[in-house]
């Protein structure tokens, strides 16, 4: 099977101008070996007293979410759609996550001084049923422990003409979403700019809370087994997701609840469009149906990285009428 070896998953901009390190048919499955966000430096909370002087952090944005890619994607074209389903997230027997000083809601707080760092707090990964960790346990601490819960942060395809950062760039195009749906299981759709597609990933997750209130969750390495797909001459709004038993729509934007109501609308457009739901009962199962959710996925103060927000509907409800 064909792979991205991790020493060759260390691409930190979203740019047309790299060369493809992999090339894939339609339906083939490959494998990225990811590094985790902090470029494989933070393995210990000895480093914690470094963080401000890892060489990732000399640039403006810092470097950080190291991404595999670009995988260029046979028969894609500009205007198309791309398609990658995600078949399997391993990842690795430990994660970390960090504060740092003046970074995040409380990063200079006096009443919360013990949270403005430097800090970093290692989560050992235990494997499951599976013997991997793709359902495996998290360690916080001796009493308290977790499922984990595996899933891809950063996702996309190079945009049209700009270059965007693997830390702080997203769009319709994807990007540092940090959304916890985008795990096992899930079909993720965007747009496409370029022949082949060009589509970078990393920034894997072992398990995150929503908002990923202060910018780090479990951040660790994996490895992840892909597939991708094309849809022929289609635009989407934003990156959209097709879980199992649902669909949903995404949006990132400032203020938070600009990024809900256009993932709302947008998953309104989905409905009618692709599903033959009437405008009126769209609209009517956002604000009444109980099963009907809204995500806030990332809402980071972070430079100029936006807040991700997402729509869902189960599918049963996707009637035509």
């Amino acid at each position: 099977m064909k792979r991205i070896k991790r020493s060759d998953a260390m691409e930190y901009e979203f740019d047309h101008r790299h060369v493809p390190k992999l090339t894939v048919s339609q339906g083939e499955s490959f494998v990225v070996e990811t590094e985790d966000a902090g470029s494989g430096l933070i393995r210990s909370s000895d480093v914690a007293q470094h963080l401000d002087g890892l060489p990732t952090r000399k640039f403006d944005p810092p470097k950080g979410n190291p991404i595999g890619g670009p995988i260029y994607v046979e028969g894609v074209e500009r205007g198309d759609v791309l398609e990658v389903e995600i078949e399997s997230i391993d990842v690795d027997d430990q994660g970390f996550t960090t504060l740092r000083p003046g970074v995040g809601p409380l990063g200079d707080s006096k009443k919360w001084d013990s949270l403005t760092g430097p800090f970093v707090h290692i989560i050992k990964h235990l494997p499951g049923p599976s013997g991997t960790m793709r359902d495996g346990t998290g360690i916080f601490n001796e009493q308290v422990t977790w499922d984990l819960q595996p899933m891809i942060g950063t996702i996309g395809v190079a945009p049209d003409r700009e270059v965007e950062t693997s830390a702080v760039g997203q769009g319709p195009w994807g990007g540092n979403l940090d959304v916890r749906d985008v795990k096992e299981g899930t079909r993720v759709y965007m747009n496409c700019y370029h022949e082949g597609g060009l589509l970078y990933v990393g920034d894997v997750h072992a398990s995150q809370g929503d908002t990923e209130f202060y910018g780090t969750a479990d951040e660790t390495r994996a490895e992840l087994k892909l597939k991708c797909n094309v849809i022929k001459n289609k635009k989407l709004p934003f990156v959209r997701l097709e879980k199992e038993d649902s669909i949903i729509s995404l949006y990132s934007y400032r203020p938070l609840e600009n990024a809900v109501e256009s993932a709302i609308i947008s998953l309104m457009d989905w409905m009618v469009t692709e599903y033959g739901v009437s405008e009126r009962d769209a609209y009517m199962h956002t604000s009444i149906n109980p099963e009907f959710r809204v995500h806030v996925y990332q809402m980071v103060r972070l430079g100029r990285l936006q807040y991700t927000a997402g729509a869902e509907i189960p599918k049963r409800y996707l009637v035509p009428s």
